[in-house]
């Protein structure tokens, strides 16, 4: 490691796993799995949160009878919409939605919570705090992070194909006004992501009563439906589903690709398990959501049975033609609530792997002075945003885009499977006996719905698994990237002991003043303080040496967040522990060391007399470490574009200095 004049992009962010740092100092003991601190709410705390689950969680499912039907009977694969087929897909539509959502995730998946959060990477996180360096766990990590790859390729889709469905309705009712679909779903588009940057606070606060019209709505019109053929309800027996498989055979499994449709927003009843709540979101789904679906669905279904020219469009076609032109504007509506859901989710999924340690620091702005989840990045932001344009631009219609959905889903239900039976074995210790069926059970659905969609690989079943795989090795070299940076920074470090042993030799000339040094390793010298005293041969009168140990739970309780001592001659040493849904602040958090309980020292300081002093690596790809060739160069790109870590960690931009040096990985 040799000085360099001027530095450039820096690259070690002073974050790490707790994993990868000694023990220092008296630290708390925070257990990863556990209840959370919600108090579970009653009354009209339950009815409200209720409400916005519908709106947040229930967005992209409630938005599919938009299409699913239509593709069951049109796409690449449908059904002629004779009667027996009808009942047949119906059943399965029905079986789906209750085996699947209600069955799998409300009643089993949702209990593997992390400290109330959910999701495949807080699930992920569970499972790698129990022996993560066995082989046959490696292995499960690795899906997790490609089940989040996956995740934000259901996020480009969700927005294209929801905005494109609702739009679809103008050719309904006006077929001269096709050619208007794309252009207006774009300008949707491009609207919805403008806004992003003020915030969701505003628009979040009419989500729920939105989704709450839609649902009251399509379940009234499925209503008028059944009652017009009461017949329909045949479909409700599992035999109908049997027959219809037994009929046709492998063209009635490959249905199951569009079936699978009915639950693409299923993985997102875990996902915003935190924001909401367990009891919320079941209410929500058991009170509201499913039976409104299970209504239009079954509607459409007994329009079938009367009308089977009305496949080219069942839902819209199931409207009074008074209320056609209403419900087009309501889909619109709905729709873009969908979308707002899953680019929020995608907002908060990269943060999470930022703190995590699976991709770089991104720029995090806060869109909320009382919801910390509310943020805005608008890296992510941008690129969703462009991609989503562009499918919309290259597919032109649901139907095309129907056929790239379902791989997205269903490859990440799988991995979630695979992760929460190691929860149900590790975990919780159930029985080999108990715990295997239920996980057979699970994979039987997931990889029937998945190996269905895989035939539709060039029909765009290409697009989410490029997607997942691009991410899947930038957060995989991300990863190893950091671990070996941060071996080689502590191989040539200074232990912190010989190092204090020095100062008190050499006694260097101290300067009036408070100096902050980030580091990533708390058992070493910074090397920007050694560069700093090299250079510069003196010293602050006080000394603070700040590290940030990213937890794999949600959230650190304030009292088990900072661990201080002090190390003498001026010397402080400050351990802070922040989880991956939150985001460090230095400068609030040095102002909390003046109440620390004892015996932790009293850190006194002049916050306008502190200088924070960061380290800018310059990689360069010329060094003998264990990095292939091409993750090098990758890893070397992310760093230079990675968001600084003055900014990160909410440093005063006047008040911070920067010293560079180059390392050959």
């Amino acid at each position: 490691m040799t000085s360099t004049e001027p530095p450039d992009r820096e690259v070690a962010a002073p974050i790490a796993t707790r994993s990868a740092l000694p023990v220092v100092g008296q630290e708390p003991h925070l257990e990863p799995h556990g209840p959370g601190h919600r108090t579970p709410p009653t009354g009209k705390a339950l009815a409200g949160l209720a409400l916005g689950a519908l709106g947040v969680v229930y967005g992209d499912i409630g938005t599919s009878p938009l299409y699913t039907m239509k593709e069951c009977f049109t796409g690449p694969h449908g059904m002629a919409p004779t009667p027996a087929n009808v009942l047949g897909v119906l059943s399965l539509v029905f079986w789906a939605l209750t085996f699947v959502v209600t069955f799998k995730y409300l009643s089993f998946v949702m209990r593997a919570d992390n400290r109330g959060e959910g999701g495949i990477l807080a699930l992920q996180a569970l499972v790698s705090r129990r022996d993560p360096d066995r082989r046959g766990r490696q292995v499960l990590l690795l899906l997790g992070i490609f089940g989040a790859a996956l995740l934000y390729g259901d996020g480009v889709i969700t927005p294209a194909i929801t905005v494109l469905g609702a739009v679809e309705g103008v050719a309904v009712a006006a077929p001269s006004l096709a050619r208007a679909v794309v252009p207006a779903s774009i300008l949707i588009l491009g609207g919805l992501f403008l806004i992003q940057r003020r915030g969701t606070a505003t628009v979040g606060a009419v989500f729920g009563p939105v989704m709450l019209v839609w649902f009251v709505a399509i379940g009234a019109l499925g209503l008028g439906g059944i009652l017009r053929d009461p017949s329909v309800l045949r479909a409700l027996s599992p035999l109908e589903g049997l027959r219809f498989f037994r009929a046709n055979g492998v063209h009635g499994f490959l249905v199951l690709g569009a079936v699978v449709l009915c639950i693409t927003g299923g993985e997102a009843l875990y996902a915003d398990m935190g924001h909401f709540g367990k009891r919320p979101i079941r209410l929500a789904w058991l009170g509201v959501a499913m039976p409104a679906l299970l209504l239009n669905y079954f509607g459409q279904g007994a329009l079938l049975l009367r009308d089977p020219t009305a496949r080219e469009s069942p839902f819209y076609l199931l409207c009074p033609e008074w209320a056609l032109y209403p419900m087009i504007g309501l889909a619109t509506a709905a729709a873009i609530v969908a979308s707002q859901a899953l680019i929020s989710g995608a907002f908060s999924l990269t943060h999470q792997a930022v703190q995590l340690g699976y991709s770089p620091r991104v720029t995090v702005r806060h869109t909320s002075r009382t919801e910390i989840g509310q943020i805005y990045i608008p890296e992510v932001n941008w690129l969703i945003g462009a991609s989503c344009i562009a499918l919309v631009l290259g597919f032109r219609s649901s139907s095309d885009l129907a056929a790239a959905y379902g791989i997205a889903v269903t490859g990440t239900m799988s991995i979630t499977t695979l992760l929460f039976h190691r929860v149900m074995r590790d975990l919780w210790r159930w029985p080999r006996w108990h715990a295997w069926p239920l996980t057979v059970l699970f994979l039987a659905a997931d990889l029937s719905f998945f190996l269905a969609n895989v035939v539709k690989i060039e029909q765009g079943g290409w697009f989410p698994i490029m997607v997942a795989l691009a991410g899947f090795a930038l957060m995989s070299t991300w990863k190893r990237g950091r671990a070996v940076l941060a071996q080689m920074l502590q191989d040539t470090g200074l232990p912190l002991d010989l190092f204090l042993q020095d100062v008190a030799r050499r006694k260097p000339v101290r300067v009036p003043g408070t100096a902050v040094f980030m580091t990533s390793n708390v058992g070493s010298a910074p090397p920007v303080l050694l560069h700093h005293l090299k250079h510069n041969k003196v010293l602050h009168q006080r000394v603070i040496f700040v590290s940030i140990l990213s937890e794999e739970i949600p959230a650190v309780p304030e009292g088990e967040r900072v661990v201080a001592r002090e190390l003498g001659d001026g010397f402080f040493q400050v351990i802070a522990h922040f989880g991956f849904m939150e985001q460090p602040n230095i400068p609030a958090l040095l102002e909390g060391l003046r109440a620390l309980p004892p015996p932790s020292p009293r850190i006194l300081f002049d916050p306008m007399d502190t200088t924070y002093y960061l380290g800018r690596e310059t990689l360069l790809a010329t060094g003998a470490s264990s990095l292939a060739t091409w993750r090098k160069k990758i890893f070397i790109v992310m760093s230079r574009n990675a968001a600084t870590a003055s900014t990160f960690f909410g440093l005063p931009p006047n008040r911070v200095v920067e010293l560079g040096a180059q390392i050959q990985l």
